[in-house]
């Protein structure tokens, strides 16, 4: 049913950064008000130690945020003629993930009593934390000894970016924090049980989004892992596991109404539902209009590729995704993800880092070059490689510079090594038979930079589309808010409403497709020589750079 009478649902996001709160109208999607806050505490937000592996939040600003930006996004939405807050029916939530956070029995975070103070254990893990390599590497190991059926759903390994790694990290480095914790929740279902005033760790309502992809939950097994295999871990890790709650959902329920506490900080009406909550990337999906065939790519510090395949369906496991889950994204179909962990971050790096000039400016030098001109090709493993490889002890890499490589030359090899990326795991998808349709494109490098996208359009070979709205992820939990309200009968018809793309369409230019594919097959050997295991002779790879180099420039 589509609604009669004008209501607006609120989505927040919560990015690597910041928090945004986004209000949209539930009868064509447009956006009646919108606030960003960043998070108060570390470096833009996250807080680092001389270990480059770690990163943490503080649940504080997650709290914070949600009343900075939805206060601000409200004010902002009264100059709309006839809005008013009463008209707002629900809330949705997306987080980044994996990021869990030690809680006591009430679901109060260990960072907000006295005893943890300045203890960053006991703040939230957050997604691009890898201080737990070894221990999603003996995971990985168990698991294919004992419960390979864990690992066929994950991609075939276990990722130190996802839950039980970092719970069990921290169980080795600090039994003082995770013995105090009665539970470990993901920041995904910790913020909208805290909104809804609901948040006991041991019955809360949780999303399958987070459970199903970086805790190994599954319904085909009874749910998380058994007992009897987290002991083999750690007899620790099996009794956190009877604490942890069963009531596992999908973002078209709710996890509770807006309590009184939230209603009074916010000034929206109490009891409004609070969907479950889910990954960003994954609601961006839906603010994006993924479906049957649709390839979903989030473009920001990292990119999260999503794709759905209806349950109906025979699907086969895929070696190197980050998971097939039932309901991940939209209930009735498998949410198939993929990504990788690291792409704005690496542009950010050759800019703020070795200070090689501004975005601006690198990116109108790279677009001055053909495909092959500069002779480099670089890889894309600055944070690892997140899929097809899983493999967090992977290092970024340039080859073919000279004395005369410039910076611009170098920051286009940078864009084109993450785009023969995304082709990467295209490929793979492909070749277990889902079939990518086409391509939409959503954040902030999709909304700004151009020259990427053609050459990403150029290097994949076929058009890409950008979402309509320049915060997709955010319109995705204003969608799941406004089906978890019974604004709509399902997310076909709420996508349909709510949801659209931009006119722009990058086509592929076909001459410099020609000499990508070239490129891509250079690529694809340095990828598997030092990503796998066998044998490898490099020895054709600088050559045939600069024959390619070479050749375009003549």
């Amino acid at each position: 049913m589509n609604p009669t009478e004008n209501q607006y649902t609120i989505g927040l996001d919560y990015g690597t950064n910041s928090v945004r709160a986004l209000i949209v109208s539930t009868r064509d999607g447009s956006e009646a008000g919108s606030a960003t806050w960043n998070y108060a505490h570390g470096e833009n937000g996250i807080l680092l130690s001389r270990d480059p592996n770690l990163a943490r939040q503080h649940p504080a600003d997650y709290l914070e945020g949600a009343r900075q930006t939805i206060v601000a996004a409200l004010e902002q939405a009264k100059a709309v003629e006839g809005f008013s807050p009463s008209q707002v029916v629900g809330i949705g939530v997306d987080t980044t993930g994996s990021t869990p956070l030690p809680v006591d029995k009430e679901g109060m975070p260990l960072a907000f009593k006295s005893e943890f103070e300045g203890n960053m254990n006991a703040l939230a893990w957050l997604w691009k934390d890898h201080t737990s390599v070894r221990e999603a590497e003996e995971i990985t190991l168990r698991a294919s000894q004992e419960r390979p059926q864990f690992l066929d759903k994950c991609g075939g390994t276990y990722s130190s970016e996802w839950y039980w790694s970092k719970i069990w990290h921290c169980l080795r480095v600090d039994e003082a924090v995770f013995d105090a914790a009665y539970g470990w929740v993901e920041c995904a279902d910790w913020i909208p049980t805290m909104l809804a005033g609901k948040p006991d760790p041991g019955t809360m309502t949780v999303g399958v989004c987070a459970a199903g992809h970086k805790a190994m939950w599954n319904a085909n097994w009874g749910g998380f892992p058994d007992a009897e295999f987290l002991s083999s871990l750690d007899p620790k890790l099996a009794a956190l596991r009877g604490r942890l709650s069963p009531n596992v959902r999908s973002v078209d329920e709710a996890v509770g109404g807006l309590s009184e506490e939230w209603a009074q900080k916010t000034g929206l009406l109490a009891g409004i539902p609070v969907a479950v909550g889910a990954f960003d990337a994954h609601l961006g999906g839906i603010g994006a209009g993924i479906r049957e065939g649709t390839l979903v790519k989030t473009l920001g510090t990292s990119t999260c590729d999503l794709m759905v395949v209806p349950q109906s369906e025979q699907l086969a496991d895929i070696p190197g995704l980050c998971g097939i889950v039932p309901g991940s994204i939209l209930p009735g179909f498998y949410g198939l993800e993929a990504g990788q962990s690291a792409v704005g971050d690496i542009f950010n790096w050759f800019v703020s880092v070795l200070n090689e000039g501004s975005h601006i400016e690198l990116t109108e030098a790279a677009g001055k070059l053909k495909a092959g001109e500069s002779g480099l090709l670089a890889l894309d493993w600055n944070n690892g490689n997140r899929t097809i490889l899983v493999d967090q002890e992977l290092t970024g890499l340039l080859l073919g510079q000279t004395l005369y490589t410039k910076p611009g030359e170098i920051y286009r090899a940078l864009i084109e090594a993450t785009a023969f990326g995304a082709l990467t795991i295209i490929n793979r998808l492909e070749e277990y038979g889902v079939t990518v349709e086409r391509v939409v494109n959503c954040g902030g490098i999709a909304e700004k930079n151009a020259v990427l996208m053609q050459i990403y359009a150029d290097i994949i070979g076929r058009p890409l589309y950008v979402s309509r709205s320049s915060q997709t992820c955010a319109l995705g939990a204003a969608i799941a808010a406004a089906v978890a309200s019974k604004q709509f009968d399902s997310f076909d018809a709420a996508q349909s409403a709510m949801t659209g793309l931009k006119d722009v369409v990058y086509t592929p230019d076909e001459a410099e497709h020609a000499t990508y594919k070239r490129l891509f097959a250079l690529y694809s050997q340095v990828h598997d020589a030092f990503g796998t295991r066998g044998e490898s002779n490099l020895f054709n790879v600088m050559k045939d750079l600069i024959q390619i180099r070479r050749e375009v420039r003549a």
